[in-house]
Formats: structure tokens, C-alpha cells, sequence
């Protein structure tokens, strides 16, 4: 059972994380089978009658629960261990338990459920001039002027921060909110003097992580909200970092270095240590609520796995924050490009896919036979010029082809170029192993895709696309002494962009087909943004390069850049509840690149389409002023559960007690208020009619008349009604039905179509993409 958890978790973590999760993971693996970490809901009516003759002053009602549960009769029993209680935006417990404690648990009157702990993983000076937040002097937008002073706060669940770097000055900010109710805790190498006007909150969680088995070494890690990975300075700079000029790694990327709204404020939570739990996140994300952040952002997930809505407690708490008006964005993740690997994707979530900027790392290939390929590389020195390379055998032993550390041949390899192809071992430390064994200098092969997101190595190196690798591999294969040089050209701007990633996780929706995820993409490719003092660019332990700015890839990254537009937009809007946000940053998206060509997918050589990229790419400009929202309460969410046919109990997870009406039960899940429509017909439906209700606000102009434009999906005929809807004042609510008709069998298309329905006003247009599938 292990093991197959092990290979189901290598299929989706970041590479940069997975040798420490496998290590993890092997821990676990030896711990009591018997005992486990649970997260348990109590019901809070029940709780005073049930416990009130065990509990006192010095004894809270969850001690009195974990109490009772002890076996006095046993003497090798363990007592429950409580790592956590919840008594606001939640009321229950974490606690590691025995399965005979488990047992009792659920026969006591107000136990709901009790879910295991499960382990997670984590999934800019060009992105702000490439989103058109930035522009000639006096040029208006939402930096401008009177917008510029805000008070929104971005709750960062993540690995830490460093306090110190210059991007979290609060040079100019006004005193810290006095609705604010974090704190910053004292802990390894931090303390309340690291926060201030910028950095307002730093708390850090661990006992989801060590009652998994993890361990923390005290020698590497901070036992404290500082970060040492670099993931999360980085995604908290993305988000909300002050302006920094002159930014850049190795003089590569050189510019201004600024968070999506630099002007916010930041309160960092550490769950994430060599591994991350749902139980520390859960945790975090309850604080996050009572502490009263405005937006958070999660740049983590889970494996690809169709774990009902109500069974996620990374859900129910995103649900909670939404309930409390926080706007919540998590990655998509990074399992991409096979379909149904997107996570994290309930409705009221914001699901963001990672896509490519204008900007560039170019390195040039030229083979001895003259060919000559593109590829990326942040290596800044002199070219490599007409050197032999080296590959598999050629190159080592068992594991050279992967270049594993310890299957390089020194005497094989001196001097000389050695192809690694990806996987088993992070990139950064085949290059180490080359570097170990005398190698020159690194070419990585991609298996799929034209992804060229590089990282730093501390060797010469190039990674090339999938098309690139299979021709070096040709020539390798039919030439008796290969030879190649490698020049690097650095930071190249004006490319074809956005172009969606490879990596990036793709739908459909596995949990909720009704709604199309991810719901938007934004920049993730080679992003610049802050790192912390003591971390080396690369990761690894043998480089001693220390930097200020680093550049990786994923949607972690893509996440924080949409999380920070969130911030902007409530910073203008502060009554906007987070599904107008969420629709305003939807609706506006963009589908069309640089050269007004329709966005690719590296992946697949073709345009991209709804489950890769949601409903386009981000625009801030547009998404301040977006005409018409769809909003969505979270009754409407409720009754959304109600519609997928889960139980009472299972809804009360959300609203504890709730029981679902009649006219809930009967509702369609493509009902809900979504600004995207998924339609799902079996596969041999001929003339079957959906037919789905959306109400629309007018946020615009008061006086204003929107026609409606379809582009049809293939396989189906759609009718709107009506086709105009025309509003005489602002907020004023109007309602629309789509009919989508499968037609007969000899029309349909395999798999899936997709489309779109548009609103247009003038220069508004509120576009909402369709996906229609066959099953």
C-alpha cells in the first residue's frame, strides 16, 4: 500500500521536492500502522451536554473528548496525542489516534467524521510590464494614482518567508490595519521585531508534519516561519512584494522586481517542511480566516485523486474563507499534460494554470553535423565549443542515461558534454553529478512538449524541447564521434506569448464535472521574484552561490500572480464579495496571444482549450472594470452540493445541521452561477436538451444594452434567451437560460468541443468559455 502511495505521489509533486517526499514517505512507511492522524468534526450543539461532566477550567472539551477515549483496562495502549483544535470557522480536533480510539471516537454522540492526514506537496520584473500593469509615465490603470494605498491583506500558506529581503520593506506604508488579529510568532531565527508594516503576520505549523512521521533538522530548517526553501519568499514577493529595481539573477531578467499589488500587506504561514499535511494546512488556513486576511494563496495540492468535496478539508476551508469574504486561489498543479490531473478544484476555489511570458533564456545548440536547435539556459559564461558528448553507456554505469548521482564514469565523461534525460532525480542534481565527475557541461532532453522552463545548475547547461531532443538523440544514434557547442545568449524578449505549459495540470474536473477547471492561467514560467539570503539558487547543498532574486517555474508561481490581481481588485472594489472577483478575472481573459494568434499548448502542438487554460489568460486591466459579473453566495454553493447528490451529513461538513430542500435535490450542479458552462452528454445521446439558468450584475455602465454572441461547440446546437439583455441602473440583476442539444449520433464529435457565449456592450465583453463532452 505504501508503495503504491509512493509511485501515485511521484506522478505529480514538483521535482524540486520530490527526493525529500520519497524520504518522507519512507519514514511514514515505518511508523505504527495502528496509529494515524485525523482530523475530526465535532457537532458544537452536542458537545456541552455530552462532555460538560468532564470538562473544567484547566481541561478544554476536546482534552475531555481525547480523554475519554483512553483504555485504562490496556496498559500497552497509547493516549491520543491532540495536535490542533478548532473552535470558529470549524469546531473539532486533529489528533493522532489508535483504530480502537478511532472506534470509540465515532460512537460518541456528536462525532461527524474523522478524515486521515494525508501528505501534500508544493506545486517578477517581466509579468507586471507583460500583464500591462505597468506603462509610460502618466499612463492610468490600476497602479495609478489614488489606488496606490491599500490595506488588503494576502494570507501566503506556504514554506515560510524571509523577513529581511528589501521586496518586504514597508518603506511609505501606513500603520498596520487595526482590524488585523495576527500575530508574528517567535521561533528559530525569528521573532516579532522580523514583521512590520508590510510583513504583518508570520505563524508556522509542524504537528500534522512530525505526526506523519516527518522530522525536522534543526541544523537545515527553521523551526519558525522562516523560510528556507525559497517557495514561498518567492510566492509571497509574486503576490504582493514591494518594488525593487535593478532585480536579477545573474544579470539575467534584469528590471524592476514587483508584486502583483505591491502595496498589500502579507501574513506568511509555514506548512511546508520537507513535506507538507493537510492537517498544518487546514490549521493555517483557520487562523488565515480569524486573523482576517482578504485573499489567500496556496501554491500546493494533492495527487490527482477524485476525493469528494466534502471528504477535503483543503475545500471545506476554502469554502469557510470564502463564506468569511476571502477571496482563495490555489495552483492547479504541475501533473500536466494528461488530462484529468488538474487538483484543487472545487467551485468557490480559484484554479490557475501556468503559462509563458514574452521573455526568454536562450541557449543554441549546434551538433557537428551543423544543426542547430533552440533551448533555454540561465548558465551566463563563455560557449562550449566543439565538445564530444557522452550518453548512457558512453557515459557511466546503471543510470548514467538519468544521470543519477553515482552513475557517472569520471573517466567517460571529463571534459566533456553528457546528455540526462528528465526524471528520478531533480535537474539541478544531474548537473551536480556531472559536474562531481569532470563532465563540461549538461544537455537535459524533454520526453514531451516544447516546455523549455529551465533552473539553475552550476554547470553549462541547455535543456531542449521535445523536437530538439529527438533529433540530438538521432545524431547520438548515427554518428561514431558526436560533437556539439553551446553558446548562451541570455535574456531575449518579443517571443510568441502566452503559450500554455506542458507541465501545467489539466481537466477535466474529476470531482465536479459541471465546472470547467482550471479557471484561469496566468504567468509561471521562469518568474523572478525574491529568494531567501541563505538558500542557494540551485537548492543544493554543494552550491555556495547566494542571490536575491531567482527564477523557477510552476503554477505555484502562475498562483501568487493571480492572487495579487485579486488583491488589486478588491483594493478598488472593497465591496466586491470573492465570486465577483473571481468572475471579473474570468470573464475578462483573454484567448488570443501577443500576435494575435489563439494561445498554444506546448504540449500538444495545438491551440489550447478550455481544460488547459480555463477562461484564458489573465488581464488585470480589463479584469477592474468588467462589465458584468455572475455572483455566487455561498447558499448557492450549498445548494450546489445538495445538486451532486451528497448526503445531509455530508453537507453539513460545510453548514453544520444543514439539511438539503426538496428543490435543492432536483437542482442541476450546471445550474450554479459559474461564469464558464461544462456540458456533459453520455456518449450515445442524440436530441438530449441541457438547459442552464445564469443571472448576471451589472457593474458597468448604468444605461447599457449587452448582445449576446455564440461560438458554437461542435456537436451540439445552442440557444440563448434572451439575446439581449438591456439594464436601466447599476447592480441590477438579470437572468439568461442556454439550451445545448446533443445532435443525432452521425454530428457528434468524439471526447470533447468547446466554444464560447459572449456579452457584448461597447468595449465591454463578458466571455464565458463552453465545454462540451461525451462520456
Amino acid at each position: 500500500m505504501v508503495a503504491m502511495k509512493i509511485t501515485d505521489v511521484i506522478k505529480i509533486i514538483d521535482a524540486a521536492m520530490m527526493l525529500l517526499l520519497l524520504a518522507l514517505m519512507a519514514a511514514i512507511s515505518t511508523a505504527s500502522a495502528d496509529e494515524q492522524t485525523y482530523i475530526v468534526r465535532m457537532d458544537k450543539t452536542k458537545i456541552p451536554n455530552t462532555y460538560s461532566s468532564l470538562v473544567s477550567s484547566t481541561k478544554p472539551w476536546h482534552q475531555a473528548v481525547l480523554d475519554s477515549l483512553i483504555d485504562v483496562s490496556s496498559t500497552e495502549a497509547t493516549p491520543p496525542e491532540l495536535l490542533y483544535s478548532y473552535e470558529t470557522a470549524l469546531f473539532g480536533f486533529a489528533a493522532r489516534l489508535s483504530s480502537k480510539q478511532l472506534e470509540s471516537l465515532k460512537n460518541m454522540d456528536g462525532f461527524m467524521s474523522a478524515v486521515p492526514n494525508k501528505m501534500l506537496s508544493l506545486h517578477t520584473t517581466r509579468s507586471p510590464l507583460f500583464l500591462g500593469l505597468t506603462g509610460m509615465k502618466g499612463e492610468k490603470g490600476p497602479w495609478s494614482g489614488s489606488n496606490l494605498h491599500s490595506d488588503v491583506i494576502i494570507g501566503v500558506v506556504d514554506s515560510g518567508i524571509w523577513p529581511e529581503h528589501v521586496s518586504f520593506q514597508d518603506h511609505g506604508l501606513s500603520p498596520v490595519p487595526e482590524r488585523w488579529k495576527g500575530v508574528c510568532e517567535n521561533g528559530t531565527r525569528f521573532s516579532p521585531s522580523n514583521c512590520n508594516k508590510k510583513l504583518i503576520g508570520a505563524r508556522y505549523f509542524y504537528g500534522g508534519y512530525i505526526a506523519a512521521g516527518g522530522k525536522i533538522n534543526d541544523t537545515e530548517e527553521y523551526k519558525s516561519a522562516r523560510d528556507v526553501s525559497g517557495h514561498g519568499t518567492h510566492t509571497a514577493s509574486t503576490a504582493g512584494g514591494d518594488i525593487v529595481e535593478n532585480a536579477n539573477l545573474f544579470g539575467l531578467a534584469n528590471g524592476t522586481a514587483t508584486g502583483m499589488r505591491y502595496t498589500a500587506r502579507i501574513a506568511a504561514y509555514k506548512v511546508c517542511w520537507p513535506g507538507c499535511t493537510s492537517v498544518d494546512i487546514l490549521t493555517a488556513m483557520v487562523k488565515a480566516i480569524e486573523d482576517g486576511v482578504d485573499v489567500l494563496t496556496l501554491s500546493l495540492g494533492s495527487e490527482s485523486e477524485a476525493v469528494p468535496y466534502w471528504q477535503d478539508y483543503l475545500v471545506i476551508a476554502s469554502y469557510l474563507a470564502f463564506k468569511s469574504g476571502i477571496f482563495v486561489a490555489f495552483s492547479a498543479g504541475n501533473s500536466g499534460p494528461d488530462a484529468y490531473t488538474v487538483v484543487n478544484t472545487a467551485p468557490w476555489i480559484m484554479t490557475v494554470a501556468a503559462s509563458t511570458m514574452d521573455r526568454s533564456f536562450v541557449a543554441i545548440i549546434e551538433l557537428g553535423d551543423g544543426e542547430t536547435f533552440e533551448g533555454s539556459s540561465f548558465y551566463t559564461g563563455k560557449a562550449l565549443k566543439g565538445l564530444p558528448i557522452v550518453y548512457g553507456k558512453t557515459a557511466g554505469d546503471l543510470g548514467a542515461e538519468y544521470c543519477l548521482p553515482g552513475s557517472i564514469d569520471p573517466k567517460l565523461v571529463k571534459g566533456k558534454i553528457v546528455i540526462c534525460e528528465q526524471g528520478i532525480v531533480r535537474r539541478t542534481e544531474k548537473g551536480e553529478a556531472v559536474k562531481s565527475a569532470g563532465g563540461a557541461g549538461i544537455l537535459i532532453l524533454s520526453p514531451e512538449g516544447e516546455d523549455l522552463a529551465s533552473e539553475v545548475h552550476v554547470l553549462p547547461d541547455i535543456f531542449l524541447g521535445a523536437i530538439a531532443s529527438k533529433a540530438v538523440i538521432k545524431y547520438w544514434n548515427t554518428t561514431k564521434a558526436p560533437t556539439a557547442s553551446i553558446v548562451f545568449k541570455g535574456t531575449m524578449y518579443g517571443n510568441q506569448a502566452p503559450k500554455v505549459a506542458a507541465f501545467s495540470s489539466r481537466g477535466p474536473n474529476l470531482v465536479g464535472p459541471d465546472v470547467i477547471k482550471p479557471d484561469i492561467t496566468a504567468p509561471g514560467v521562469d518568474i523572478l521574484a525574491a529568494w531567501p539570503a541563505e538558500t542557494s539558487p540551485s537548492r543544493l547543498k554543494s552550491d555556495k552561490r547566494r542571490v536575491l532574486f531567482n527564477i523557477i517555474s510552476g503554477t505555484s508561481m502562475s498562483c501568487p500572480h493571480v492572487s495579487g490581481i485579486a488583491a488589486l481588485i478588491k483594493s478598488k472594489h472593497k465591496d466586491w464579495s470573492p465570486a465577483a472577483i473571481k468572475s471579473a478575472l474570468m470573464t475578462t481573459a483573454y484567448t488570443l496571444d501577443n500576435k494575435g494568434k489563439p494561445i498554444a499548448d506546448l504540449a500538444f502542438y495545438t491551440s489550447a482549450a478550455p481544460f488547459a487554460i480555463g477562461s484564458g489568460h489573465v488581464d488585470p486591466i480589463k479584469a477592474t472594470d468588467p462589465g458584468l459579473i455572475y455572483n455566487i453566495t455561498a447558499e448557492d454553493y450549498i445548494s450546489y452540493l445538495c445538486s451532486l447528490h451528497y448526503s445531509d451529513s455530508q453537507v453539513s461538513m460545510f453548514e453544520e445541521g444543514y439539511q438539503c430542500t426538496p428543490t435543492e435535490r432536483r437542482m442541476q450542479p450546471g445550474d450554479l452561477n459559474y461564469p464558464s458552462f461544462a456540458v456533459n452528454f453520455k456518449q450515445k445521446a442524440r436530441n438530449v436538451t441541457f438547459t442552464y439558468k445564469r443571472t448576471v450584475t451589472n457593474v458597468g455602465i448604468p444605461k447599457s444594452t449587452y448582445k449576446v454572441s455564440v461560438e458554437v461547440p461542435k456537436g451540439v446546437s445552442v440557444i440563448v434567451s434572451p439575446k439581449v439583455l438591456s439594464f436601466t441602473e447599476l447592480n441590477e440583476e438579470l437572468s439568461y437560460e442556454v439550451s445545448f442539444t446533443g445532435l443525432s449520433r452521425n454530428k457528434t464529435v468524439a471526447g470533447s468541443s468547446f466554444g464560447s457565449l459572449v456579452w457584448v456592450s461597447g468595449n465591454y465583453r463578458v466571455r464565458s468559455p463552453i465545454a462540451v463532452s461525451w462520456k
